[in-house]
């Protein structure tokens, strides 16, 4: 940091104060609160309980990319502030069959991220889960959910819609899907762009390989080392929207999957300790509130969703 930290300081308020008197800023955080208000009615409605989110715990998502991971040491133990809630909800949604949580989620990406305008180090997901339901029925549900959001942003949400000209479509059941591998072959390594830059509608990105992804997350029975996971992808160059899959629920799969990742039973005691006692199949996804927005919007940066955004590689308020 060039500057001294009293300078730093005064720069990041006078920012806050200009980011917060923005008219865009002000207009996508209407929109923002809409979205999380219509997903919540939706998944109501289906018979889905909220719960309360997980801010710390021993227990938490591990990714598959880097990430600053603090430790806070307290009570005799070691704490990480929730990357997500993914372990939660599987161990909830055993008794509650149907859950949602507006997750506040931490990761503290590496500083170029920064660049993408799709990344903040702070941000809330809808996070969903049912029990022994597969991923097809998931993918189904994150259709109706983006479908009728859309629907009640078109209706209720005119002025923002019109401050910021954007037109949206009404999209059709069932969306379009394609595996990593197809997608991979066709678009080169960054397939994800330009999947999303050539679509006008979303897309399931489906069947990821195991390196992809984290341990957790269910393989075929039939094609080893392939997941039944899903990844919806934006259109217009968005970009990704949601990320889900089928569990690992058996115990020695659970633990396969563990090294074959290169990590330990000793990372993971506490959700293997639940799998010893028995957990069946669930699936589920999360939806990134602020990409959601910045979509309906039409925003070329993420940030502008946000009051308080947090950029990675930068202290903010």
């Amino acid at each position: 940091m060039s500057m001294n930290i009293e300078e730093y300081v005064q720069n990041e308020i006078e920012y806050s104060l200009k980011h917060l008197g923005d008219e865009k800023v002000r207009h996508a955080i209407k929109v923002g609160s809409d979205i999380r208000g219509y997903i919540s009615e939706f998944l109501r409605g289906k018979g889905y309980i909220e719960i309360p989110p997980v801010i710390i715990s021993p227990l938490t998502d591990p990714l598959n990319h880097p990430v600053y991971d603090p430790k806070i040491s307290a009570y005799g133990g070691d704490l990480w502030l929730t990357k997500s809630m993914i372990f939660h909800k599987q161990i909830a949604v055993q008794s509650l069959k149907k859950i949602f949580i507006m997750s506040p989620n931490i990761r503290l990406e590496v500083e170029e991220k920064s660049k993408t305008g799709r990344h903040l180090y702070e941000f809330t997901q809808v996070d969903i889960e049912a029990l022994e339901k597969t991923r097809e029925e998931m993918m189904d549900l994150a259709e109706d959910i983006i479908i009728y959001t859309i629907k009640k942003i078109k209706e209720n949400d005119a002025d923002e819609l019109k401050f910021f000209k954007r037109s949206l479509p009404d999209f059709k059941k069932p969306f379009r899907k394609i595996t990593y591998m197809e997608a991979e072959k066709k678009y080169g390594k960054d397939f994800e762009r330009e999947l999303s830059m050539e679509s006008k509608e979303p897309v399931w990105l489906i069947d990821i390989p195991l390196e992809a992804r984290e341990f957790y997350d269910r393989e075929y029975d039939d094609k080893p080392g392939i997941l039944r996971d899903m990844d919806l992808i934006w259109p217009e160059g968005y970009q990704e929207a949601s990320s889900g899959g089928e569990r690992e629920y058996e115990l020695p799969r659970i633990i396969e999957r563990i090294h074959k990742k290169g990590q330990t039973e000793e990372q993971f005691k506490w959700f293997i300790e639940l799998a010893r006692h028995g957990i069946k199949m669930s699936a589920g996804f999360g939806i990134g509130i602020e990409r959601f927005t910045r979509y309906v919007c039409g925003l070329e940066r993420i940030e502008d969703t946000n009051p308080f955004p947090k950029v990675p590689g930068k202290v903010s308020l």
